[in-house]
């Protein structure tokens, strides 16, 4: 598909002439007498270079760079001039326009120009849509659910996000406390640096210090040389210290300090080291009881929870269910190469039901099981694991014993009998799985 440029210039002649030329070389053309009417052309159309007079009839062609690479940073653009200056040049280039040359030059030249400058439009637009997917799958609009409880802490979040302080999200296991993290992140004006996320529970002390902050070789046996800690390597970005409350009292002073002036000691070294980063905290204990209790640090509480935001357990929010249930089943069904069923009345009971113990990571979880199990045209009971509460005193009352009895066989057949195979989908030991076959009589 021929690609689009934009030439504005307020003198009809050269404009038309120099539209001429383009098209001959398999380029759609788009036509400007002004910076109002170019600006407007290259919002409606996919423009990806734009050929620009430096004097317009209502702004400086070298201003209108700026604002053109602020709309859409990978167009490209070539300021044309009737009487260059070294001056207007040098700041057409600090705008960022990808050349600046003097009107009347020949095509020879005016040609692999803007074959270049075309070439590099296109590769930098291919490198901006890459980058805006990735922003998009980590941003607020990622967050589901309509009720009250996770919309406050979602507008809470956005208008946090744009500053640089410190944030504490406090919740249950699996609401989601990275992925509003992630969101925080790259709706600020770090979102171009990284965004590094450790789990504080996932390390011994002595390894946790090592991997926040790094060490010098010959710190300990098998420091061979030096290795930059996560601090270091989020570069002016985000980092996210998930379980924050598992951290012992000696690596939370060391925290205290990056939070406090911005410097860390590297095990091992006796020079600080400098960061600049934003840090983001998460744990699911009362952090000021466990203060109070003395075990965790006051003084760190107090700087970590800055702006605080408390995300809801899915029990909380139970009008959510079938909709985080449905967003989760589509993209599954989709990864299977599966048409999407509707959820019977059982179905969706059950998971009305039940209670969400491990939240939305549990919720994910069991999507995904139900996404492989399934192969008819309609979601039913049998579909969830065995653990869900089945009891019910109404018209879709279902019996434990029998659900749990048809989907172990249902299970033992789409494995042609490997029991080894089925108890890993049930998620049970292959000892249960015998015990149940001989207590509900499977054949």
């Amino acid at each position: 598909m021929p690609q689009s440029i934009l030439i504005i210039d307020d003198e009809t002649k050269l404009n038309d002439l120099l539209s001429r030329i383009i098209r001959l070389e398999g380029f759609i053309v788009l036509q400007a007498f002004t910076g109002k009417e170019g600006l407007k052309l290259l919002q409606q159309e996919d423009v990806l270079l734009v050929l620009s007079d430096v004097k317009l009839p209502d702004v400086n062609g070298v201003d209108l760079v700026k604002t053109i690479k602020e709309k859409k940073p990978y167009v490209e653009v070539i300021n044309l001039t009737a009487y260059g200056t070294i001056a207007d040049g040098v700041r057409s280039i600090q705008n960022g326009a990808f050349n600046y040359i003097t009107k009347g030059d020949d095509n020879d030249k005016i040609i692999p120009l803007v074959n270049q400058a075309m070439d590099k439009a296109i590769q930098q637009q291919r490198i901006f849509e890459q980058q805006r997917k990735v922003t998009g799958k980590f941003s607020f609009a990622n967050i589901i659910g309509n009720s009250k409880l996770i919309q406050d802490a979602v507008s809470l979040a956005r208008k946090v996000a744009v500053t640089d302080t410190t944030v504490l999200l406090l919740g249950e296991t699996g609401t989601g406390k990275e992925v509003f993290a992630s969101a925080i992140h790259h709706e600020s004006e770090r979102r171009q640096m990284p965004f590094v996320a450790i789990n504080c529970s996932s390390f011994s002390a002595e390894l946790l210090e090592s991997e926040l902050f790094g060490y010098k070789a010959g710190a300990f046996t098998g420091a061979v040389k030096d290795k930059k800690g996560l601090l270091e390597e989020a570069k002016h970005g985000t980092v996210f210290l998930d379980e924050i409350g598992e951290m012992n009292l000696d690596l939370q002073a060391k925290l205290l300090r990056v939070l406090e002036s911005k410097t860390f000691i590297k095990v091992g070294d006796t020079q600080t080291t400098k960061v600049n980063i934003r840090i983001i905290a998460a744990t699911n204990r009362d952090l000021k009881k466990e203060a109070e209790a003395g075990r965790f640090r006051l003084d760190l509480y107090y700087r970590l929870s800055v702006f605080t935001i408390s995300l809801p357990s899915l029990n909380e929010r139970p009008n959510d269910i079938e909709l985080l249930s449905n967003y989760y089943l589509k993209e599954f069904f989709a990864q299977h190469g599966k048409l999407l069923p509707k959820m019977d009345a059982g179905f969706l009971t059950m998971l009305n039901r039940h209670q969400w113990k491990g939240n939305i990571r549990e919720l994910k979880n069991v999507m995904e099981r139900v996404a492989i199990l399934a192969d008819g045209g309609i979601l039913t009971p049998d579909l969830l694991p065995p653990e869900f509460n089945y009891e019910t005193d109404d018209a879709n009352a279902v019996d434990l014993a029998s659900v749990e009895r048809q989907h172990i066989k249902r299970i033992l057949d789409r494995t042609n009998g490997n029991k080894t195979e089925t108890a890993r989908l049930l998620g049970i030991g292959l000892t249960t799985l015998y015990r149940k076959i001989d207590e509900y009589k499977i054949n």
